[in-house]
């Protein structure tokens, strides 16, 4: 029987050269907002999407003209910590060459939009003036590196941050296109090439997400993860770290071979052993991971198609050695802790909400000019979380006036002062730049949840944390199919429903209703949440009420984070 023919993106890696394609020649042609389809595949291993704005695409086609073009900058922040000057660095950028705005991704990394390709190049190159960079943001690869940013276990946090940051160092491809492309490097010979020791010239057969999670908060998401390490700590100290491998959020509507899927936790390692596995499993996806369909090339696949068991077992022969046994942990939510928090050492950290993770000054909210004004004087580091949130981090009792004096005199002091359900709500990024997006998200989610917050206050729930995300399309970049409500995009204004995900994060939700129009969710949730209200047990969270009361069926059973039973909700949906 014949060989399957690869995908096209395995071919436009391997004519890239290292992933240089033809990118400098395009820049270079100022004829075109845009850059060649090969191109725009390969930039985004560099860090960068081509979009169009979508709300002028019908002006623009109806005067002949092309699309709006620009391009989406990702910046790599592993961990979520930043310093305050790499934060006025990025809000300077923001201004002199985006749109103004600056996005907080739900992989804790830093989004600009807006940028026109005349300013590509140095835009990226004075990222990397800043001490940051791009590469490997987006593309076939290891993508931002997560880690929980804990303000209560300072201790335990920067030992987990520490990894986070290594694991992100040993996977950064080691192409010099890059450094020649966006920072005038020296370029190589022609008789030279470049060497990928971990992903060889065709890089993986998709992305790669990894996390790092500090119990009892799994704000990271370790379930919906390629691979998650555990952090497993006695007496302040981290003595190892289980590994979790196959999660993923992505399906595609009609497509029974597309679902999302539940990591499986699969042994223990040590701290010294964490960059050598992160490496084994990489290198496994890369021999293994389906390079024929990218809709089945995602490592979770990989875990499907030969087992948990198999795939443990080719890890420790990678390895030359076995992992132990899984130690116990136990998760209790995936929020964030909102307002002043007092760490082991005495340092302070205030979490702030940012809706959608969009930064940006408003008449009645100059948040972006506050932030901009804290990082003139704040000693400490900001903290991107993996909610879309914003923790200024390490402040000492010292300074903590007059931290506190800016965040009244912007408005930001009373941030978090919101509905449960809003400060548990995230939202991707959808229309108008993203060419995925089949409804609204960012644009749409605040207006629902204003909305359901009058039923909330009817029914008394006002403070009640319950986990509400939305995507414009059923790639899952806001990880909405393990939220307890979940909204997925199918068209203009209309929606597939989810409910009865885990409040920490731990079980996947369940198609309610298919197809339901924008102006129809308030009515169609309200009965529920009033009955939740009425009927739940103490301490009950709202996805466990609906698989309870009979809503949608558990996905998992007995709660068991080790396990993983796929839904047969998703090939509906």
């Amino acid at each position: 029987m014949s060989e399957k023919k690869l995908a096209a993106n395995e071919g436009i890696k391997i004519r890239s050269n290292y992933l240089r394609g033809t990118i400098t020649e395009g820049l270079a042609d100022l004829s075109t907002g845009s850059m060649s389809e090969d191109d725009q595949q390969l930039l985004k291993f560099h860090g960068t999407y081509q979009q169009d704005d979508r709300d002028l695409r019908a002006g623009r086609r109806k005067h002949r003209l092309d699309k709006a073009y620009s391009f989406m900058i990702r910046i790599r922040v592993p961990g979520g910590v930043a310093t305050p000057q790499q934060w006025l660095e990025t809000d300077r950028i923001a201004t002199q060459f985006a749109n103004g705005t600056i996005k907080l991704t739900t992989r804790q990394a830093f989004q600009f939009h807006g940028i026109i390709k005349s300013n590509l190049k140095r835009s990226i190159a004075e990222i990397n003036q800043a001490a940051m960079d791009t590469i490997a943001a987006c593309g076939d690869v290891n993508r931002n590196v997560m880690c929980n940013p804990n303000p209560y276990l300072s201790s335990v946090h920067a030992q987990a941050l520490k990894i986070a940051q290594d694991i992100s160092t040993h996977l950064t491809p080691q192409t010099k296109a890059y450094h020649e492309i966006w920072l005038d490097g020296e370029k190589i010979e022609s008789s030279e090439e470049d060497h990928e020791p971990i992903y060889g010239k065709t890089y993986l057969p998709r992305k790669f997400k990894i996390t790092v999670a500090v119990p009892p908060s799994n704000d990271v998401d370790i379930f919906a993860n390629c691979l998650s390490f555990i952090a497993i700590a006695e007496e302040g100290q981290v003595v190892g770290y289980n590994v979790a491998v196959g999660g993923g959020m992505g399906s595609t509507h009609g497509d029974e071979a597309t679902y999302p899927r539940l990591a499986d936790v699969i042994g223990f390692c040590t701290p010294e052993q964490v960059v050598d596995v992160a490496e084994k499993v990489v290198m496994i996806q890369r021999d293994f991971g389906d390079r024929t369909n990218r809709k089945h090339a995602r490592f979770k696949y990989t875990v499907d198609d030969h087992g948990a068991d198999w795939i443990l077992a080719k890890l420790n022969e990678y390895l030359g050695y076995e992992l132990q046994p899984v130690r116990e942990y136990v998760f209790t939510d995936n929020g964030d802790r909102f307002g002043w928090v007092e760490d082991e050492r005495g340092q302070f950290h205030y979490t702030m909400f940012v809706e959608g993770g969009r930064v940006l000054d408003t008449d009645d909210y100059p948040m972006r000019t506050g932030l901009r004004e804290i990082a003139k004087h704040h000693q400490g580091d900001f903290r991107l979380t993996a909610n879309q949130n914003l923790i200024i981090a390490n402040v000492s009792p010292e300074s903590r006036p007059e931290i506190e004096k800016l965040l009244e005199q912007y408005g930001i002091k009373g941030s978090h002062l919101r509905s449960g359900l809003r400060l548990s709500s995230i939202a991707c990024v959808a229309l108008p730049t993203c060419g995925l997006a089949l409804a609204e998200s960012e644009r749409y989610l605040p207006k629902l949840i204003t909305n359901l917050e009058e039923t909330i206050e009817d029914a008394g729930l006002r403070h009640d944390s319950i986990t509400i995300r939305m995507t414009g399309c059923p790639n899952g970049c806001g990880r909405p199919f393990i939220s307890e409500i979940g909204f997925v995009g199918r068209g203009p204004e209309r929606y597939n429903v989810y409910l009865g995900g885990g409040h920490a994060g731990q079980r996947l939700n369940k198609l309610y209703r298919q197809d339901v129009a924008a102006g129809e969710i308030q009515q169609l949730l309200s009965p529920i949440l009033h009955r939740y209200a009425k009927e739940r047990n103490e301490g009950e969270h709202f996805g466990d009420f609906v698989i309870r009361s009979g809503y949608v069926a558990a996905t998992k059973q007995g709660g068991d984070f080790h396990s993983n039973i796929k839904s047969d909700a998703y090939a509906s949906a």
